[in-house]
């Protein structure tokens, strides 16, 4: 077996944002994620099983390395008793389950969120990366390489255009379902050394560390629906999470994620006080442009200058709708853009649309009430109808 995961740094920097945080607030929470692809594969899924077993038992045999945690220790909001805790974490095979239901490959990660939380980007990109080695490999990567050279072009073609009050950022999203390992390496190099003026990033841990890059994230969607469950009441949950996070943070990590119960309800609950706290507003579904305009009309009526925010853009990106976002906000708001599987399985074969949600904490349901038709994930129908009644959400049309 050729082993996929390298490190147990790499990982999307929020998943160590939100586990510190939850170890901190919430450490006995029990939770359950399951994991959906969402798109049909070229062949069953199910075909994978074996050896997703077998890459799931080498994950559960490996520990973090010194050098690693003193990475760590070196990101200030990385407090000193949460790496301590990681000096002695190794993920428990019993806490996650492969299964097969027909040709549907089904994986279960179930127990305190503290020791399962972690499971979630290791397993997409597992997945993802033993479904492509499938693949013409040469022929695929010849692609990549035709297809990045010409985003590279276009970010050259791109500086010579009038500048925005606002520079373009552009940051690597890419790990979850990348092509695989090496090939995610190369793409960051070449952005890092290629695309300096506009490159900003990457949320892969291990990556960042390794070519000395800023690590990028802040929260997810488990994160917030946590609070569904633990224990305010159900209108309150995003205030809570939100001041949860101020109270952890300080300062630090201010981009506030917005669609777990649609843009609208968010902005209802995000106040002048939240307002003031957090840097900017991360948009991961729905159109875009309208979401950045209610943003930025909210910004207007709390009397905040746009100027001094940032959105962040990171809902399936390519880098021309990157780049047609920042023409239209880059001169009234701070614009940051995260773009994943189009930097890091833009290859020719269609990637999977993997995901691996929370689906219930403390023995209750959770969902996200998503801006976009097909999001939404919750296998509990009344919890998710009463969800919509609370938030005034209303149902997504039928797709």
């Amino acid at each position: 077996m050729i082993p996929i995961v390298r490190s147990l740094l790499e990982t999307d920097l929020y998943k160590f944002t939100m586990w510190q945080a939850l170890l901190h607030s919430h450490p006995s929470a029990h939770t359950e994620y399951e994991f959906l692809c969402r798109n049909t594969p070229a062949f069953p899924l199910s075909e994978l099983k074996d050896e997703v077993e077998r890459q799931l038992d080498h994950l559960c045999s490996m520990t973090f390395a010194d050098d690693e945690l003193a990475y760590l220790r070196t990101l200030r909001f990385m407090k000193s008793d949460f790496v301590d805790f990681l000096t002695v974490f190794r993920f428990q095979r019993k806490f996650i389950k492969v299964d097969c239901t027909g040709d549907t490959l089904t994986i279960r990660a179930s127990g305190p969120q503290v020791h399962v939380t972690g499971f979630e980007i290791f397993v997409l990109y597992i997945v993802s990366e033993l479904y492509f080695r499938r693949s013409d490999q040469a022929e695929a990567l010849a692609e990549g390489r035709r297809r990045l050279d010409a985003k590279l072009a276009a970010l050259t073609a791109f500086a010579a255009q009038p500048e925005k009050k606002h520079p373009f950022e552009l940051s690597d999203f890419g790990l979850r379902r990348r092509f695989s390992g090496a090939w995610h390496d190369e793409v960051v190099y070449r952005l890092a050394t290629e695309a300096a003026p506009y490159f900003k990033g990457t949320s892969n841990v291990y990556l960042a560390k390794r070519f000395a890059l800023v690590p990028i994230g802040t929260m997810a969607h488990e994160y917030m629906q946590s609070f569904q469950a633990f224990g305010v009441r159900l209108r309150d949950f995003q205030k809570a999470a939100l001041e949860g996070w101020v109270q952890e943070y300080r300062g630090d990590l201010g981009t506030a994620l917005t669609d777990v119960v649609g843009m609208d309800s968010f902005l209802s609950d995000f106040d002048l006080y939240f307002a003031k706290l957090f840097d900017g507003l991360r948009h991961d579904s729905g159109d875009p442009v309208a979401w950045g305009e209610k943003a930025l009309a909210h910004y207007t009526s709390l009397r905040i200058d746009a100027n001094t925010k940032r959105l962040v853009f990171s809902d399936g990106l390519d880098l021309n709708k990157a780049l047609n976002l920042h023409r239209h906000f880059g001169n009234r708001i701070m614009t940051a853009f995260g773009i994943g599987t189009n930097l890091t399985n833009d290859m020719g074969p269609t990637p999977l649309n993997l995901v691996m949600k929370l689906v219930s904490c403390n023995g209750q349901s959770v969902a996200k009430l998503s801006d976009s038709p097909g999001k939404t994930m919750c296998r509990d129908e009344t919890f998710l109808a009463y969800l919509r009644q609370v938030f005034h959400h209303p149902q997504a049309p039928q797709t």
